[in-house]
């Protein structure tokens, strides 16, 4: 089944709408974003989601330090490390990892090979900030990646409409969305719940066609 995760949440009413639909991942972005929250504000949010969905929180060129006492406090289950953290500082992290890496070229996706981390989270490169961008990267990148697909996180210009193309193409282990399921800059439960329903309803197409 592909994990879902809907990242940049900074309500309640959402983080709620998102567990309630079957959201696998709930994102928190402490780096500089428009979807920027405080440890506070996590640490409130992180009460809606049960155990069994993950808090993971999203980070760029922060200090070990910082990330460390901030998963601890809120607590978070995995870091995302979405900035220019080198192979050392990704080791030196004593949570699960994720590394993100923006995508335009083939080499691109041979960086991945240089990290030890539990995850990698391809996506299009970001405009004002890091990630977020609302484009897609080409997919077909990642067809001659050596990544097995159990450790690839999809994303980058995710919406219901193309998910069920981009989970066909790619069979990540899970998809993110952030600016996807929008409205005016602002998460829209309805289209979290479409969304996350265009997700389960091309397993059961897929298989069903087995």
């Amino acid at each position: 089944m592909t994990k879902v995760k809907i990242c940049g949440l900074m309500e309640l009413e959402h983080v709620k709408v998102a567990v309630d639909s079957g959201a696998n991942a709930i994102g928190f972005i402490f780096a500089k974003s428009r979807r920027q929250i405080t440890l506070e504000q996590a640490k409130f949010l992180a009460t809606a989601v049960p155990n069994d969905v993950l808090k993971i929180g999203v980070f760029v060129n922060e200090s070990i330090e910082e990330v460390t006492r901030i998963a601890q406090e809120v607590p978070l289950d995995v870091v995302q490390l979405h900035g220019d953290e080198s192979p050392d500082y990704a080791r030196n992290v004593s949570f699960p990892t994720i590394k993100a890496l923006s995508i335009t070229n083939e080499e691109d996706v041979k960086r991945a090979s240089e990290y030890e981390v539990d995850y990698f989270l391809f996506d299009a490169p970001g405009v004002e900030y890091r990630g977020g961008s609302g484009h897609s990267f080409d997919w077909s990148l990642l067809e001659k990646s050596n990544i097995p697909s159990d450790k690839v996180i999809l994303a980058g210009g995710l919406t219901a409409s193309n998910i069920k193309e981009a989970i066909y193409t790619v069979k990540p282990f899970m998809v993110d969305v952030s600016s996807g399921v929008e409205t005016e800059k602002r998460k829209d439960a309805g289209k979290i719940r479409t969304f996350i329903r265009a997700v389960r309803e091309e397993e059961n197409e897929h298989a069903d066609n087995l």
